[in-house]
């Protein structure tokens, strides 16, 4: 397949600094929901990228599960390979891109556990068939076959029941949450010529400076 000619002209819009909002989460939230509006598929999809203290990186896609003042959230297994790389090394970074509206957003930032309450809150919220996915899988270790997966599965199913009257499902113990504390976001908009526009908010002090980057 030859690839050098597949290439699309950016042109939806713009951005410059005095679009920007004050500080980049409420930036962010303004572009996230227009991601929502625009029917962006799983606009809180996002690429975390961690790596090992040696400099080794990975990369994969989870999902946004929440957005505040103080950062970004999300859930997963902690006995994962992120969640390993995490505890080594919590320098990571995000990136969500949003193809349809010509955009991404690049996060670069520590991510730190969340506390139990906020763990087992989100893990209550989750689908019963997701509560049990996560008894049943032993992110990123080596299985056999996708049939080990599957009686795993239905040995928790028959452990804990597969519908809410048989009460609650339990936390797993290697489950987790991490909010990850930004120290730069950068908003790119897709320009013709390949001239994009790139701002990017970098932590100063209690704010926030606010630069150009050529693209």
């Amino acid at each position: 397949m030859d690839l050098s000619g597949l290439r699309e002209e950016y042109g939806r819009g713009g951005l410059d600094v005095p679009d920007l909002a004050t500080d980049p989460i409420e930036m962010f939230e303004r572009w996230l929901q227009q991601s929502v509006d625009a029917g962006v598929h799983e606009p809180n999809a996002m690429v975390l990228a961690t790596s090992t203290p040696d400099g080794r990186p990975s990369s994969r896609m989870v999902l946004l599960k929440g957005v505040d003042a103080d950062g970004f959230v999300f859930f997963t297994n902690q006995a994962s390979r992120k969640g390993e790389e995490l505890a080594a090394n919590p320098r990571c970074a995000l990136l969500f891109p949003w193809h349809p509206l010509e955009r991404q957003v690049r996060v670069e930032g520590v991510a730190e556990p969340l506390d139990q309450a906020r763990v087992e809150a989100y893990f209550r919220a989750r689908p019963r068939g997701a509560q049990l996915g996560a008894w049943a899988s032993h992110q990123s270790r080596p299985v056999a076959s996708r049939a080990e997966l599957a009686a795993s599965y239905a040995r928790e199913q028959e452990r804990f029941g597969a519908d809410p009257s048989d009460g609650e499902v339990p936390v797993p113990p290697e489950w987790g949450g991490y909010l990850v504390t930004p120290d730069v976001v950068e908003f790119w908009q897709g320009r013709p010529g390949r001239m994009h526009d790139r701002l990017v908010y970098h932590r100063e002090g209690d704010g926030w400076a606010v630069g150009r980057l050529a693209p």
